[in-house]
């Protein structure tokens, strides 16, 4: 059986690898600067790309190529680009592919700092974006300009977790030959294969479940090669690199990374059902319920639900803030897809930087807590939240 047989489990655990002269069963780290050559014809041969070989470890590193491979294949992509963080790969598909005067359209339901990176540096490059309702295929066709080059979305989004129909906005994408950029992050390759549902190419910030432990920052960029090529080409001008390191902790992790998206995934289920039930609760935002606007979609185009859950307390910051700080277990930060459930109050964290009027229109409350579930005993979780909601005046 080849590798091109392989299922999800297998290919995050073997995919990638090339033993060296040494014979190691577990991956390589490479920490090198540089590597030497042959002889001159060979340097030359190998800086034109006549040869193929590692050079420098700025684009060609030994361990950032088995996690390329490995979460290539996972993604289903014939080639993938590593980064040194997932806002880096955001920015190196825009650069590789766009140029002063093109036109994003994007969601309203977006990170804030990539909103940050669309409204304050995008524009000094003269790159404009125009931003419409996530899961409104008609609005998106509708934000079109002769000018516009690139459809990029979440889906689900943080934090509120809506959906995209990945396959509509490609068809549209497709009939105006636009490009269709969906990050991937919620979900991973594992609940989710957006190349497979017309994707042209996928953002990861394996920061999260992809390392799955808070250990190391790393980004990347999967797609077809005539694509990632072109990221290639800016990631080695620009050097936004992945290290040998994080690439080889990142490999690691991804050998989990099926076990750890279901378990995690069911015990968010399980919160998302006991968070909607509790009466200092007003709504509770997870696409594995069935209350949730687009669960159908979630359910067609996803494999579970995912392990992030949004809710609104009833009242705002003040209430909020007092579930927080009541936190016992669970991790006050902003990160997420740690195997230790994170929280965090997004209007004055991850989306503070973005104006209140963008969070308005992103639908982020002052009385959202976004919660992304770990490897915890949901019970657990359930006394930790309790302490604080029970402060909630009823």
């Amino acid at each position: 059986m080849t590798a091109a047989a392989w299922q999800l489990p297998t290919l995050a655990v073997r995919a990638g690898q090339e033993r060296s002269q040494f014979g190691e069963h577990g991956e390589a780290l490479y920490l090198t600067s540089s590597f030497v050559f042959e002889n001159a014809a060979q340097a030359a041969r190998r800086f034109s790309g006549e040869e193929a070989g590692n050079v420098y470890s700025r684009f060609s590193n030994p361990t950032v190529s088995a996690f390329e491979q490995r979460l290539a294949a996972l993604e289903g992509a014939e080639a993938c680009v590593a980064t040194a963080s997932g806002m880096s790969a955001i920015m190196a598909l825009v650069l590789a592919h766009l140029k002063q005067g093109d036109h994003i359209v994007t969601a309203n339901s977006l990170f804030g700092a990539t909103v940050q990176l669309f409204n304050n540096i995008l524009t000094r490059c003269g790159i404009t974006v125009s931003y419409v309702p996530l899961n409104d295929p008609a609005a998106w066709e509708a934000a079109i300009t002769p000018q516009t080059r690139l459809f990029f979305l979440e889906t689900p989004s943080n934090p509120l977790t809506e959906l995209a129909d990945i396959a509509a906005l490609s068809a549209i994408a497709k009939a105006h030959d636009i490009l269709l950029a969906v990050d991937n992050c919620f979900c991973t390759p594992i609940l989710q294969r957006p190349l497979a549902l017309g994707a042209d190419l996928v953002v990861h910030s394996a920061t999260k479940y992809i390392d799955g432990q808070g250990r190391v920052l790393g980004g990347a960029v999967c797609g077809p090669k005539h694509l990632t090529d072109e990221v290639f080409k800016y990631l080695r001008t620009a050097g936004p690199t992945l290290s040998a390191f994080n690439a080889w902790v990142l490999l690691k992790g991804l050998e989990t990374l099926q076990l750890r998206m279901h378990a995690q995934s069911a015990a968010a289920l399980e919160l998302a059902q006991w968070l909607q039930a509790h009466p200092k609760v007003a709504r509770v935002h997870y696409p594995g319920l069935p209350s949730h606007p687009q669960h159908a979609l979630a359910q067609r185009q996803q494999a579970s639900g995912g392990a992030v859950v949004s809710f609104e307390v009833r009242g705002a910051r003040e209430e909020a803030w007092t579930v927080v700080d009541q936190c016992r277990l669970l991790s006050i930060t902003a990160n997420l897809g740690d195997t230790k459930t994170t929280i965090t109050h997004p209007a004055s964290t991850t989306h503070g930087r973005i104006s209140a009027e963008a969070r308005a229109a992103a639908g982020i409350s002052e009385g959202l807590l976004r919660v992304a579930v770990g490897l915890e005993a949901v019970a657990d979780l359930q006394a930790d939240l309790d302490r604080g909601l029970a402060l909630i005046p009823a």
